[in-house]
Protein backbone atom coordinates (compact mmCIF):
# COMPACT_ATOMS: atom_id res chain seq x y z
CA UNK A 1 0.00 0.00 0.00
CA UNK A 2 1.21 3.58 0.43
CA UNK A 3 0.91 6.92 1.96
CA UNK A 4 -0.58 10.08 0.60
CA UNK A 5 1.60 13.12 3.13
CA UNK A 6 0.35 16.62 2.40
CA UNK A 7 1.00 19.65 3.60
CA UNK A 8 -1.40 22.64 3.08
CA UNK A 9 -0.79 26.37 2.66
CA UNK A 10 -2.95 29.42 2.69
CA UNK A 11 -2.77 29.36 -1.06
CA UNK A 12 -0.62 26.13 -1.33
CA UNK A 13 -0.58 22.63 -1.15
CA UNK A 14 2.18 20.32 -1.37
CA UNK A 15 1.68 16.19 -1.61
CA UNK A 16 3.89 13.73 -1.74
CA UNK A 17 3.04 9.04 -2.26
CA UNK A 18 5.77 6.68 -0.17
CA UNK A 19 5.63 3.24 -1.08
CA UNK A 20 5.06 0.79 2.30
CA UNK A 21 6.48 -2.40 2.19
CA UNK A 22 6.66 -4.36 6.02
CA UNK A 23 6.00 -1.06 7.41
CA UNK A 24 8.93 0.91 6.20
CA UNK A 25 8.54 3.61 3.76
CA UNK A 26 10.24 3.22 0.54
CA UNK A 27 11.00 6.26 -1.31
CA UNK A 28 8.54 8.53 -2.87
CA UNK A 29 6.97 7.62 -6.56
CA UNK A 30 5.05 11.31 -6.75
CA UNK A 31 5.23 14.30 -5.84
CA UNK A 32 3.94 17.70 -6.47
CA UNK A 33 2.40 20.81 -5.77
CA UNK A 34 -0.78 22.75 -6.07
CA UNK A 35 -0.08 26.61 -6.33
CA UNK A 36 -2.35 29.59 -6.63
CA UNK A 37 -5.42 28.32 -5.07
CA UNK A 38 -6.35 31.57 -3.18
CA UNK A 39 -9.84 32.47 -4.90
CA UNK A 40 -10.16 33.73 -8.16
CA UNK A 41 -6.14 32.70 -9.04
CA UNK A 42 -4.82 30.19 -11.63
CA UNK A 43 -4.20 27.12 -10.58
CA UNK A 44 -0.93 25.42 -11.42
CA UNK A 45 -0.06 21.93 -10.71
CA UNK A 46 3.64 20.42 -10.99
CA UNK A 47 4.62 16.69 -10.14
CA UNK A 48 6.45 14.08 -11.13
CA UNK A 49 5.75 10.68 -11.47
CA UNK A 50 9.03 7.90 -11.87
CA UNK A 51 11.49 10.76 -12.93
CA UNK A 52 8.87 12.41 -15.74
CA UNK A 53 8.13 15.69 -14.56
CA UNK A 54 4.37 17.30 -15.75
CA UNK A 55 2.80 21.10 -15.56
CA UNK A 56 -0.90 22.00 -15.54
CA UNK A 57 -3.32 24.88 -15.13
CA UNK A 58 -6.57 25.06 -14.26
CA UNK A 59 -9.32 27.58 -13.28
CA UNK A 60 -12.66 26.30 -11.59
CA UNK A 61 -15.02 29.30 -11.03
CA UNK A 62 -17.80 26.86 -9.97
CA UNK A 63 -15.77 25.51 -6.84
CA UNK A 64 -13.98 26.15 -4.46
CA UNK A 65 -9.89 25.86 -5.49
CA UNK A 66 -8.99 23.96 -2.80
CA UNK A 67 -11.81 21.35 -3.75
CA UNK A 68 -11.20 21.74 -6.79
CA UNK A 69 -7.53 20.67 -7.18
CA UNK A 70 -8.45 18.10 -4.51
CA UNK A 71 -10.85 16.31 -7.61
CA UNK A 72 -8.27 17.12 -9.31
CA UNK A 73 -5.60 15.07 -7.29
CA UNK A 74 -8.00 12.52 -6.83
CA UNK A 75 -8.42 11.65 -10.46
CA UNK A 76 -4.67 12.20 -11.08
CA UNK A 77 -4.34 9.21 -8.65
CA UNK A 78 -7.36 7.34 -10.20
CA UNK A 79 -5.46 7.25 -13.36
CA UNK A 80 -2.16 5.72 -12.30
CA UNK A 81 -2.61 2.11 -13.12
CA UNK A 82 -0.05 0.97 -11.56
CA UNK A 83 -0.31 3.13 -8.38
CA UNK A 84 -0.25 1.08 -5.16
CA UNK A 85 -3.45 1.76 -3.05
CA UNK A 86 -3.57 4.47 -1.09
CA UNK A 87 -4.52 3.37 2.65
CA UNK A 88 -3.90 6.75 4.76
CA UNK A 89 -3.74 10.46 4.24
CA UNK A 90 -1.12 12.06 6.52
CA UNK A 91 -1.07 15.75 7.47
CA UNK A 92 1.65 17.58 9.13
CA UNK A 93 0.14 19.90 11.43
CA UNK A 94 1.94 22.25 13.49
CA UNK A 95 0.59 22.87 17.19
CA UNK A 96 -0.80 19.84 18.77
CA UNK A 97 -0.72 21.65 22.34
CA UNK A 98 -0.25 19.80 25.53
CA UNK A 99 -2.81 16.80 24.68
CA UNK A 100 -1.33 15.75 21.33
CA UNK A 101 1.86 13.69 21.64
CA UNK A 102 0.98 11.22 18.96
CA UNK A 103 0.31 10.75 15.74
CA UNK A 104 -3.73 10.07 15.64
CA UNK A 105 -6.86 9.49 12.87
CA UNK A 106 -8.99 12.37 12.63
CA UNK A 107 -12.22 12.78 14.21
CA UNK A 108 -14.56 15.91 14.59
CA UNK A 109 -13.81 16.29 18.22
CA UNK A 110 -9.99 16.39 17.33
CA UNK A 111 -10.56 18.85 15.12
CA UNK A 112 -12.07 21.22 17.41
CA UNK A 113 -9.85 20.66 19.87
CA UNK A 114 -6.91 21.80 17.57
CA UNK A 115 -8.93 24.46 15.84
CA UNK A 116 -8.97 25.92 19.73
CA UNK A 117 -5.19 26.47 19.05
CA UNK A 118 -5.17 28.58 15.62
CA UNK A 119 -4.32 31.63 17.46
CA UNK A 120 -0.58 29.70 18.36
CA UNK A 121 -0.04 29.25 14.99
CA UNK A 122 -2.04 31.43 12.44
CA UNK A 123 0.05 31.11 9.42
CA UNK A 124 -0.23 26.74 9.59
CA UNK A 125 -2.68 25.91 11.55
CA UNK A 126 -6.25 26.95 10.39
CA UNK A 127 -4.64 26.03 6.73
CA UNK A 128 -3.97 22.69 7.95
CA UNK A 129 -7.05 21.82 9.48
CA UNK A 130 -9.38 23.19 6.51
CA UNK A 131 -7.03 20.79 4.38
CA UNK A 132 -8.07 17.54 7.14
CA UNK A 133 -11.88 18.45 6.38
CA UNK A 134 -11.29 19.11 2.31
CA UNK A 135 -9.62 15.67 2.24
CA UNK A 136 -11.88 13.69 4.66
CA UNK A 137 -14.63 15.23 1.53
CA UNK A 138 -13.12 14.16 -1.25
CA UNK A 139 -11.68 11.22 0.33
CA UNK A 140 -14.28 9.79 2.67
CA UNK A 141 -13.27 6.43 2.72
CA UNK A 142 -9.66 6.85 3.97
CA UNK A 143 -8.24 7.49 7.38
CA UNK A 144 -6.89 11.03 7.80
CA UNK A 145 -3.66 10.91 10.13
CA UNK A 146 -2.99 14.06 12.29
CA UNK A 147 1.34 13.95 12.97
CA UNK A 148 2.34 17.44 15.09
CA UNK A 149 5.04 19.26 15.18
CA UNK A 150 5.22 19.86 18.74
CA UNK A 151 5.47 16.18 19.46
CA UNK A 152 9.19 15.25 19.12
CA UNK A 153 9.15 18.06 22.51
CA UNK A 154 7.40 16.43 24.48
CA UNK A 155 10.62 14.88 26.33
CA UNK A 156 11.98 18.96 27.35
CA UNK A 157 11.56 19.42 31.11
CA UNK A 158 9.31 21.44 33.23
CA UNK A 159 11.74 23.70 33.65
CA UNK A 160 12.56 23.87 29.52
CA UNK A 161 8.94 24.38 29.23
CA UNK A 162 7.84 26.88 31.99
CA UNK A 163 7.09 30.56 31.67
CA UNK A 164 7.59 32.85 34.39
CA UNK A 165 4.14 34.17 34.74
CA UNK A 166 1.26 33.52 37.13
CA UNK A 167 0.40 29.86 37.47
CA UNK A 168 -3.46 31.28 36.90
CA UNK A 169 -2.34 31.70 33.45
CA UNK A 170 0.38 29.03 32.79
CA UNK A 171 -2.75 26.58 34.27
CA UNK A 172 -4.47 27.60 31.41
CA UNK A 173 -1.83 25.71 28.85
CA UNK A 174 0.29 28.80 28.29
CA UNK A 175 3.94 27.04 28.54
CA UNK A 176 6.48 26.27 26.01
CA UNK A 177 5.72 23.90 23.23
CA UNK A 178 8.65 23.97 20.88
CA UNK A 179 8.07 23.49 16.70
CA UNK A 180 9.58 21.83 13.65
CA UNK A 181 9.62 18.72 15.74
CA UNK A 182 8.70 16.19 12.69
CA UNK A 183 11.43 18.13 10.88
CA UNK A 184 13.81 17.38 14.36
CA UNK A 185 13.12 13.53 14.16
CA UNK A 186 13.73 13.36 11.14
CA UNK A 187 17.20 14.99 11.30
CA UNK A 188 18.20 12.78 14.55
CA UNK A 189 16.94 9.62 12.65
CA UNK A 190 19.59 10.37 9.65
CA UNK A 191 22.27 11.15 12.43
CA UNK A 192 22.06 7.58 14.41
CA UNK A 193 22.57 6.01 11.31
CA UNK A 194 25.33 8.24 10.46
CA UNK A 195 27.20 9.30 13.69
CA UNK A 196 28.40 7.94 16.56
CA UNK A 197 27.88 11.54 18.20
CA UNK A 198 24.35 11.42 17.01
CA UNK A 199 23.46 10.07 21.13
CA UNK A 200 25.84 12.96 22.87
CA UNK A 201 25.20 16.51 22.79
CA UNK A 202 23.70 17.30 19.29
CA UNK A 203 22.73 20.69 18.49
CA UNK A 204 20.34 20.72 15.11
CA UNK A 205 19.69 24.01 12.67
CA UNK A 206 16.55 24.23 11.01
CA UNK A 207 17.21 27.36 8.74
CA UNK A 208 14.60 28.27 6.21
CA UNK A 209 11.59 30.27 6.38
CA UNK A 210 10.75 29.09 9.82
CA UNK A 211 14.29 28.99 11.69
CA UNK A 212 14.46 27.00 15.24
CA UNK A 213 17.19 25.49 16.94
CA UNK A 214 16.83 21.94 18.67
CA UNK A 215 19.45 21.11 21.81
CA UNK A 216 19.05 16.95 21.85
CA UNK A 217 20.97 14.44 24.16
CA UNK A 218 20.37 11.02 23.63
CA UNK A 219 18.34 11.42 21.07
CA UNK A 220 15.45 13.49 22.51
CA UNK A 221 14.64 17.56 22.91
CA UNK A 222 16.11 19.05 25.98
CA UNK A 223 15.59 22.36 24.99
CA UNK A 224 14.35 24.39 21.43
CA UNK A 225 14.29 27.90 20.48
CA UNK A 226 10.38 28.44 19.62
CA UNK A 227 8.27 28.30 22.29
CA UNK A 228 4.60 28.94 23.52
CA UNK A 229 4.08 29.91 19.11
CA UNK A 230 5.78 29.28 16.40
CA UNK A 231 7.09 33.43 16.38
CA UNK A 232 9.71 33.09 19.59
CA UNK A 233 13.82 31.94 19.14
CA UNK A 234 15.46 33.10 16.08
CA UNK A 235 14.75 35.36 13.37
CA UNK A 236 12.98 34.02 10.59
CA UNK A 237 12.19 34.72 6.59
CA UNK A 238 9.15 37.23 7.80
CA UNK A 239 8.78 36.73 11.13
CA UNK A 240 10.37 38.65 13.93
CA UNK A 241 11.71 36.07 16.59
CA UNK A 242 12.42 36.76 20.07
CA UNK A 243 11.30 40.48 20.73
CA UNK A 244 11.03 42.65 24.26
CA UNK A 245 7.41 42.33 25.23
CA UNK A 246 8.21 46.05 26.24
CA UNK A 247 7.98 46.32 22.28
CA UNK A 248 4.19 45.11 22.07
CA UNK A 249 3.58 47.60 25.12
CA UNK A 250 4.49 50.64 23.15
CA UNK A 251 3.19 49.42 19.54
CA UNK A 252 -0.15 49.00 21.08
CA UNK A 253 -0.02 51.83 23.30
CA UNK A 254 0.25 53.80 19.41
CA UNK A 255 -2.96 52.29 18.41
CA UNK A 256 -1.98 48.93 16.97
CA UNK A 257 -4.56 46.06 17.00
CA UNK A 258 -3.90 42.86 17.19
CA UNK A 259 -4.40 41.88 13.96
CA UNK A 260 -1.92 44.75 13.27
CA UNK A 261 0.69 43.33 15.32
CA UNK A 262 -0.01 39.82 14.07
CA UNK A 263 0.49 40.68 10.99
CA UNK A 264 3.44 42.57 11.54
CA UNK A 265 5.49 40.14 13.88
CA UNK A 266 4.27 36.83 11.51
CA UNK A 267 4.22 38.69 7.84
CA UNK A 268 6.21 41.98 7.82
CA UNK A 269 9.27 41.24 9.71
CA UNK A 270 12.73 39.61 9.72
CA UNK A 271 14.58 39.14 7.02
CA UNK A 272 11.92 40.85 4.92
CA UNK A 273 11.27 43.68 7.55
CA UNK A 274 15.38 44.26 8.02
CA UNK A 275 15.98 44.53 4.34
CA UNK A 276 12.91 45.69 2.84
CA UNK A 277 14.16 43.70 0.36
CA UNK A 278 12.78 40.19 0.77
CA UNK A 279 12.50 37.01 2.84
CA UNK A 280 14.11 35.21 -0.01
CA UNK A 281 18.10 34.27 1.36
CA UNK A 282 19.04 33.73 -2.33
CA UNK A 283 18.08 37.57 -3.79
CA UNK A 284 19.78 39.08 -0.02
CA UNK A 285 22.62 36.98 -1.13
CA UNK A 286 22.86 39.02 -5.01
CA UNK A 287 21.48 42.31 -3.48
CA UNK A 288 23.77 45.53 -3.38
CA UNK A 289 21.68 46.94 -0.66
CA UNK A 290 23.50 47.44 2.51
CA UNK A 291 20.00 46.50 3.93
CA UNK A 292 20.27 43.05 2.55
CA UNK A 293 23.48 42.74 4.22
CA UNK A 294 22.55 43.93 7.36
CA UNK A 295 19.74 41.08 7.32
CA UNK A 296 22.16 38.22 6.79
CA UNK A 297 24.60 39.56 9.16
CA UNK A 298 21.21 40.07 12.00
CA UNK A 299 20.31 36.49 10.80
CA UNK A 300 23.75 34.74 11.48
CA UNK A 301 24.15 36.55 14.63
CA UNK A 302 20.53 35.49 16.12
CA UNK A 303 21.75 31.75 15.22
CA UNK A 304 24.73 32.34 16.93
CA UNK A 305 23.01 34.21 20.27
CA UNK A 306 20.38 31.62 20.19
CA UNK A 307 22.73 28.29 19.88
CA UNK A 308 24.99 29.84 22.82
CA UNK A 309 21.79 28.79 25.05
CA UNK A 310 21.03 25.99 23.56
CA UNK A 311 24.71 24.92 23.97
CA UNK A 312 24.65 25.89 27.81
CA UNK A 313 21.52 23.83 28.46
CA UNK A 314 23.28 20.56 26.91
CA UNK A 315 26.46 21.82 28.76
CA UNK A 316 28.78 21.38 25.67
CA UNK A 317 28.55 20.60 21.94
CA UNK A 318 29.26 17.42 20.43
CA UNK A 319 28.09 17.44 17.02
CA UNK A 320 25.78 20.52 14.72
CA UNK A 321 23.51 19.99 12.27
CA UNK A 322 22.16 22.11 9.15
CA UNK A 323 18.74 21.48 7.28
CA UNK A 324 16.13 23.35 5.79
CA UNK A 325 16.45 25.63 2.44
CA UNK A 326 19.25 27.66 4.30
CA UNK A 327 20.69 25.09 6.33
CA UNK A 328 20.73 23.11 3.26
CA UNK A 329 22.20 25.09 0.37
CA UNK A 330 23.65 28.37 1.65
CA UNK A 331 27.72 27.52 2.14
CA UNK A 332 28.14 30.86 3.33
CA UNK A 333 25.98 31.00 5.89
CA UNK A 334 26.93 27.81 7.00
CA UNK A 335 30.57 28.55 6.68
CA UNK A 336 29.87 32.06 8.84
CA UNK A 337 28.08 30.01 12.12
CA UNK A 338 31.41 27.38 12.22
CA UNK A 339 33.71 30.16 12.30
CA UNK A 340 32.14 32.08 15.08
CA UNK A 341 31.59 28.36 16.97
CA UNK A 342 35.34 27.87 16.58
CA UNK A 343 36.13 28.79 20.38
CA UNK A 344 34.31 25.18 20.60
CA UNK A 345 36.69 23.55 18.26
CA UNK A 346 34.51 23.43 15.26
CA UNK A 347 36.88 23.18 11.97
CA UNK A 348 35.18 23.48 8.63
CA UNK A 349 36.46 21.42 5.37
CA UNK A 350 35.12 24.41 3.35
CA UNK A 351 35.76 21.81 0.24
CA UNK A 352 33.14 19.89 1.44
CA UNK A 353 30.80 22.73 2.54
CA UNK A 354 30.72 23.82 -0.83
CA UNK A 355 29.94 20.20 -2.06
CA UNK A 356 27.04 19.77 0.18
CA UNK A 357 24.56 21.08 -1.69
CA UNK A 358 23.87 17.48 -3.38
CA UNK A 359 20.44 16.77 -1.74
CA UNK A 360 22.98 14.70 0.55
CA UNK A 361 23.48 13.77 4.01
CA UNK A 362 27.25 14.61 4.88
CA UNK A 363 29.72 15.70 6.94
CA UNK A 364 31.46 18.95 6.43
CA UNK A 365 34.01 19.10 9.13
CA UNK A 366 37.71 18.38 9.29
CA UNK A 367 38.63 15.58 10.92
CA UNK A 368 40.62 17.17 13.51
CA UNK A 369 37.09 18.89 14.09
CA UNK A 370 35.81 18.41 18.41
CA UNK A 371 32.72 19.16 16.97
CA UNK A 372 30.96 17.23 13.91
CA UNK A 373 29.14 19.18 11.44
CA UNK A 374 26.76 17.59 9.10
CA UNK A 375 24.24 18.90 6.44
CA UNK A 376 21.04 16.70 6.44
CA UNK A 377 18.20 17.68 4.07
CA UNK A 378 15.52 16.80 6.27
CA UNK A 379 12.31 15.14 4.86
CA UNK A 380 9.05 16.20 6.86
CA UNK A 381 6.89 13.90 4.36
CA UNK A 382 8.89 10.68 4.44
CA UNK A 383 8.65 11.05 8.17
CA UNK A 384 5.02 11.72 8.49
CA UNK A 385 3.89 8.80 5.88
CA UNK A 386 6.03 6.79 8.72
CA UNK A 387 4.53 7.71 11.83
CA UNK A 388 1.08 7.29 9.35
CA UNK A 389 1.98 3.63 8.96
CA UNK A 390 3.29 2.37 12.50
CA UNK A 391 -0.07 3.61 13.98
CA UNK A 392 -2.08 1.79 11.50
CA UNK A 393 -0.26 -1.26 11.95
CA UNK A 394 -0.29 -0.60 15.88
CA UNK A 395 -4.15 -0.76 15.03
CA UNK A 396 -4.10 -3.89 13.15
CA UNK A 397 -3.98 -2.66 9.44
CA UNK A 398 -1.38 -4.02 7.61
Amino acid sequence: MAILTVNAGSSSLKFSIYPTLDGAVLPSILAGSFEGLEPGGKTELRYAYQGVEHAEYFVDVDQDPFLAALMHLKELLLGIKDLPPIRAVSHRIVHGGAEFFQPIISTSATLEKLSAMSALAPLHQPHSLDGVKAFSQVFPDIPQVLCFDTAFHKTMSTLETSLALPKEITDQGVRRYGFHGISYQYIIGELMESSNKARDKVLMAHLGNGASLCAAIDGKSVATTMGFSALDGLMMGTRSGSLDAGVLMYLVERGYTHDQLQDLLYRKSGLLGVSTISADMRKLRSSSNPLAKEAIELFIYKIIREGGAMIGCLGGLDLISFSGGIGEHDPILRSAVCKKLAWLGVELDEKLNQEATQHLTLKISTPQSRVEVWVIPTDEGVMTAQEAITLLRSQGVS
